[in-house]
Parts: C-alpha cells; sequence; structure tokens
C-alpha cells in the first residue's frame, strides 16, 4: 500500500463555487495539446470541451451516436481542432478500436477527462453482464485509459480527470458483489458505488503514474439539471432536494452546489489545466480546489441530506480499497494495466 502525496486538503485556490470556465482558464494556453473528453457533447462535457477549444487545445470527443455528437457540438468552436471518434463504454472491442486510432497517430496525449457517466438507472446489464453503471462509469474508463496510457506518458506531463460526484456519499464500492448478483438492486446504491470508483482509481492511478509524469484527479462538478443525467431521476426527488422549482424551473444557487454549466464545468477544467496543482495528485476536488474531508456518514443518505454535506468520504480514498479495486478492474476486463509502478 502506498501513500498519496497530496494532501485530502484545500489549497486555498483562489475560486469558489461561482467560479466559472472563463475564470479558471484565463491565462492558460492549451496551444499544442490534445485532449480527450468523454461525454463531451452534453451537459458538463461539452462545456468542457468548449473552453478547451477556446483555450488553443484540440479535442477529441468519443461518441456512441457520432451524428449526434456532431450534431450537438456543431458551432462550438474551430472545426479544425475538434473531432469526434465513435466508442461506446459498454462495448470493450470498441474502446479498443478508439485507442488503437489513438496510438497509430503517435500523438501524446496531454488531457484526459473521463466525463460520461449514467446515473440511477434501471438494472441493466452489459453483454458481460457487468452491471451498466459500475460498467460505464468506472470499467470503461478504466479499460480506456489503460489503452491510452502509451499517449499519457508521451506527453510529459499528463492529467487525467475522473468526474465523480457527491453521489459517492451514496455507498462505499462493494468488491465482493459489483454487479449485484447477490445483492438487492438499487439504483442510486449502484450510482455511489460507480462514483466512489471513480475517486479510488484517479487516487491509484496517480501513485502508479506520477513517476512517468501522468497525473490524476477526481471531483465532484455540481449539479446541473438539464443535462440529460438525470432523465432516470423522478422530478418530484428533484424537487424535494430543492434542484427544481415546483414548475420545474432549475434552482441556481452555487454555494449548494447547483450551478449552471459554465460553473459546473470549471471544477473539470481546474483539474485538467490549474497550475496550482503542479506536483499534485490523487486527491478529490469541489468548487475548484481539493476538499477536506466530509463527515461521516453511515446508512443511506438521501439526495437533500448529501446537498447539505460536503467533503470526501474517507472510503472514497482508502488506498488499500484503491489497491483490490484495481487488482478487480484488470480481472473483470482481462487486462493488465502496465504502468511504470506495475510493470
Amino acid at each position: 500500500m502506498y501513500t498519496p502525496s497530496t494532501p485530502q486538503q484545500p489549497l486555498g485556490s483562489g475560486f469558489g463555487a461561482a467560479s466559472t470556465t472563463a475564470e479558471v482558464i484565463a491565462g492558460i494556453d492549451l496551444t499544442g495539446r490534445t485532449a480527450v473528453v468523454t461525454g463531451g457533447y452534453s451537459g458538463l462535457g461539452r462545456e468542457t470541451v468548449r473552453t478547451f477549444l477556446a483555450a488553443g487545445a484540440r479535442v477529441i470527443v468519443p461518441a456512441r451516436d457520432t451524428a449526434r455528437a456532431e450534431k450537438a457540438l456543431d458551432g462550438i468552436g474551430d472545426a479544425d481542432r475538434l473531432q469526434v471518434w465513435p466508442m461506446d463504454l459498454l462495448d470493450p472491442a470498441s474502446i479498443d478500436a478508439f485507442a488503437d486510432r489513438f496510438l497509430a497517430t503517435g500523438d501524446p496525449l496531454h488531457l484526459l477527462v473521463n466525463s460520461a457517466g449514467i446515473m440511477a438507472a434501471p438494472l441493466t446489464r452489459d453483454a458481460r453482464g457487468f452491471e451498466s453503471q459500475f460498467a460505464t462509469n468506472h470499467l470503461g474508463h478504466f479499460q480506456l485509459t489503460a489503452r491510452l496510457w502509451p499517449a499519457l506518458v508521451a506527453a510529459h506531463g499528463a492529467r487525467v480527470v475522473q468526474v465523480s460526484s457527491l453521489g459517492h456519499r451514496y455507498s462505499p464500492v462493494d468488491l465482493d458483489d459489483p454487479h449485484f448478483e447477490r445483492g438487492a438492486y438499487d439504483p442510486w446504491v449502484g450510482y455511489g458505488r460507480s462514483k466512489t470508483a471513480n475517486i479510488l482509481f484517479a487516487l491509484a492511478l496517480d501513485a502508479r503514474g506520477r513517476d512517468s509524469g501522468v497525473r490524476a484527479f477526481s471531483l465532484h462538478p455540481g449539479s446541473i439539471a438539464g443535462t440529460g443525467l438525470e432523465k432516470h431521476v423522478d422530478p418530484r426527488m428533484l424537487k424535494g432536494a430543492g434542484m427544481l422549482t415546483e414548475d420545474g424551473t432549475p434552482v441556481l444557487d452555487p454555494a449548494r452546489g447547483l450551478k449552471t454549466p459554465e460553473q459546473g464545468a470549471a471544477t473539470i477544467v481546474w483539474a485538467a489545466t490549474g497550475p496550482a496543482l503542479d506536483g499534485h495528485g490523487g486527491v478529490y476536488c469541489e468548487n475548484c480546489d481539493i476538499a477536506p474531508y466530509g463527515p461521516d456518514l453511515t446508512g443511506r443518505t438521501s439526495m437533500a441530506q448529501s446537498r447539505r454535506l460536503y467533503g470526501v468520504q474517507r472510503y472514497a480514498v482508502d488506498p488499500d480499497t484503491a489497491d483490490r479495486l484495481w487488482t478487480l478492474s484488470e480481472r473483470l476486463l482481462g487486462l493488465t494495466f502496465a504502468t511504470a509502478a506495475t510493470a
């Protein structure tokens, strides 16, 4: 087991809950850098792509439906620096094909933002029998990052950003029953497990990648209604949590994590590009800064309760659990993630 190199405590970044992507990217030039942003054609991912393009980066957006993605991204920035390539996070062969295509270019990969995800979905399983939230939100991104690893190392200073959520507070990972094959399925518990897995993956990846110049971060961006992520959620629940008014209008209150896309994506952009994080890694961030530890939670935490809390649960940044999840992920996917620390 390893000791995280960066303390899980705020840096005093100078930014906050209401900071926007324009504010955190100010003065940062991404010319000559390449980024891959999963989920980059909607919601926070789309705003992240727009911001990277505005700062001069070349951006590749993987998408299951490329026509839909291209339409959503039309006019977002310099078309010469934006590409949409096919990929499905539930299809291992398509992930390999995407990575092979990228590696064949010989280009380094400077920024990998793993933003795509599903939330509180009914129980569905992929062709392998894997529960869809764990498979999409964690395992698909684990495989993608593993396959793109040579390009990340070639950047000589890459960052991998795992977009997690306050939803990690709903549940630790269950390493013995990750796909609800024995226990009863609960969509919010499934979501919580997958979001905790995002944080643990960033912790383990940073420990293995830092000697190769690859640093990893996880974060909660805030909650933004209307992105499509909430399509499986009963609007009455969102109203009860204070996220929607009675007529269905999204509530904006950055102090409670209820943000615009520009505010929500700011923490993603800060984690990917912020100079304050140079030399740091493996930490969970909120509101454009490293988050503190949150109060320990026991039992099921409701959406409304979670919104009044802050910080990261200690079970989500436990190095031993991160190592065990890494081993489980390799076994489930049938691959060896050969970083310098494990090669």
